[in-house]
């Protein structure tokens, strides 16, 4: 089972979830900009992936600069920042188990099947 986070508006995220469809491995899709993760959830993600927030982040989303948000805030400021401004999660996010991919690009997600 893989639980995936959707933006359908976006091609690698659409062609992610195409990739996770045709393994036949059952997805759960959750469309992340409507239902957004909290604190813990990216927290729990960001320790799935094993890398820093920033590493998460669309850096070159205008909510990014917006926010006053750089390269150098801590762990802390930017998961807050995930929390307020969803469409700064970096996008798809793939989890199965203990484990996740960003599928960046979408064949990263064939790691989890």
């Amino acid at each position: 089972m893989i639980t995936l986070w959707h933006n359908p508006r976006c091609s690698k995220s659409r062609q992610a979830l195409a990739l996770i469809e045709a393994s036949g491995t059952l997805v759960t899709v959750r469309r992340y900009l409507e239902d957004s993760p909290d604190a813990a959830e990216i927290t729990a993600a960001l320790a799935a992936l094993g890398i820093p927030a920033i590493e998460m982040m669309r850096r070159g989303e205008k909510a990014f600069t917006q926010a006053g948000l750089s390269t150098s805030d801590d762990e802390a400021t930017l998961v807050a920042a995930m929390v307020a401004h969803p469409i700064l999660i970096e996008r798809p996010i793939a989890f199965a188990g203990d484990r996740a991919v960003i599928g960046r690009p979408p064949e990263e997600v064939q790691e989890l099947f």
